[in-house]
């Protein structure tokens, strides 16, 4: 009997945390931005963390993909043997984008879906025996209220 006039008020006191907890991760990510520190990339896109070293994802004006790799200092190297694919679009009919080298970056071979804010995944492998790495974000090309940077490579802190 005793055990359950401790353990009782326990578990109430521990089911009533619980929902604080999920209710203050839900306002934290309400804003569709992380809020840890973003980082802009050499030519202003997104970096690509999950690799090591990263590389920058920037969309450029004729909505083609570039992707730049960047050394321990962030600053860009010449592509050697990596293989990049980009799928994006709705899940429904994606559009898969391959690339070719043009200069020291790569670049699509095709263009982005129409749309402005759309899934998309990116698989980078940095040579032909290197597993595949997958870094996953959504692809908002809409410009910043703050900063006029398009929303999938903006740093601003304060959303």
């Amino acid at each position: 009997m005793k055990l359950t006039t401790y353990i009782l008020p326990f578990l109430v006191s521990l089911a009533l945390c619980l929902p604080i907890s999920a209710a203050e991760k839900k306002a934290d990510s309400d804003h569709g931005h992380s809020h840890a520190k973003k980082e802009a990339g050499p030519n202003g896109g997104r970096l690509l963390v999950a690799l090591d070293p990263h590389a920058e994802f920037l969309v450029t004006a004729d909505r083609k993909v570039q992707i730049t790799f960047l050394d321990r200092n962030d600053k860009p190297v010449a592509p050697a043997e990596q293989v990049v694919t980009v799928t994006a679009g709705q899940r429904s009919a994606p559009t898969k984008l391959a690339f070719v080298r043009s200069g020291d970056v790569l670049v699509s071979n095709v263009a982005l879906p129409a749309g402005n804010d759309f899934p998309t995944g990116v698989q980078i492998k940095l040579t032909p025996t290197a597993k595949w790495v997958t870094e996953k974000f959504n692809l908002n090309l809409s410009k910043c209220p703050d900063c006029e940077t398009a929303e999938y490579a903006c740093t601003c802190d304060d959303h």
